[in-house]
């Protein structure tokens, strides 16, 4: 068996030579996600809130055109320019994983492309 590539007309475009999900057998990986508005194509900054909403909503978006869901999450990684921001980003979070939520790491970290305040990354099964 070998790797899917996908790149569902409903999540923002890759900003490099990367895959915005790949899928292999029932596993999907999906690449970090910018608080990018898909029907803008601008990028949310200074919101920490609305940055992770949109970042959720797009990779549920993502999930849910590969067949999958948020339920079927298995592993979430969240990449902060500002880890005094984590209060505020996980209130949102909790709010897309209510019950059975993923294993998840929170980093923060020096930088992000296009200065964004927040990525995500996650791992899920079909």
């Amino acid at each position: 068996m070998k790797k899917t590539v996908i790149n569902p007309a409903c999540a923002p475009s890759p900003i490099g030579p990367y895959s915005v999900a790949n899928g292999f057998e029932n596993l999907l990986f999906v690449s970090g996600q910018l608080p990018v508005d898909i029907k803008t194509g601008q990028l949310i900054s200074g919101d920490i809130k609305k940055a992770t909403e949109t970042i959720l909503s797009n990779i549920k978006n993502i999930l849910e055109e590969s067949g999958s869901s948020l339920e079927n999450v298995l592993k979430v990684t969240v990449f902060l320019k500002d880890i005094s921001k984590f209060s505020e980003m996980n209130d949102v979070y909790a709010q897309f994983f209510k019950t059975n939520p993923p294993a998840r790491s929170a980093f923060q970290v020096g930088a992000l492309p296009k200065n964004a305040d927040i990525e995500i990354e996650v791992i899920a099964h079909k």
